[in-house]
């Protein structure tokens, strides 16, 4: 897979239904780990407004439960699902429960960290919500710290959805 052709990565729904990214090509995509049970859960708000918002102007939200950081993603994908949806009524693409760093990451989530390292360079996920936001074509990848509320990113998210790749 070529670093600047994603498209090609398989993807599966938390429902198991197998995707590939190519599905979501020509939109601006937020992709972001989350957990369920960490200090940042309460983001799925803000990641649902956003959702809400863009979505019809071309930003997809793409939800990775990953329990690699304190454990705070225990669950089952039924119990995940039904987290997100009486909680947070999470209307994005929950996808199955995903690791993001070590030798097994998913693909994903190996081409976002090499293309938009974090801090000095670094790969490596710090935390849970850790964001990327993607343009239409791929072509520009911006990485977010999981203090990085949602909200605060509307102002670029704006900036990409009015690009045209």
């Amino acid at each position: 897979m070529s670093l600047s052709e994603p498209w090609s990565i398989e993807l599966t729904r938390i429902d198991g239904t197998p995707e590939r990214l190519q599905q979501y090509r020509g939109k601006v995509l937020l992709v972001v780990n989350l957990a369920s049970q960490c200090g940042f859960t309460p983001q799925y708000s803000g990641l649902q407004s956003l959702h809400s918002r863009f979505g019809d102007r071309g930003l997809g939200v793409l939800g990775f439960p990953c329990n690699q950081f304190g454990g705070q993603e225990p669950g089952d994908a039924a119990t995940i699902m039904g987290f997100c949806e009486s909680r947070y009524a999470v209307r994005f693409p929950i996808f199955a429960k995903t690791e993001v760093n070590g030798a097994t990451a998913h693909p994903l989530f190996q081409w976002l960290k090499r293309t938009a390292p974090g801090l000095l360079g670094t790969e490596g996920i710090k935390w849970n919500f850790t964001k990327f936001l993607v343009s239409r074509d791929a072509s520009e990848i911006k990485r977010y710290a999981p203090t990085d509320s949602p909200e605060s990113m509307t102002g670029e998210v704006e900036r990409m959805l009015a690009l045209r790749g």
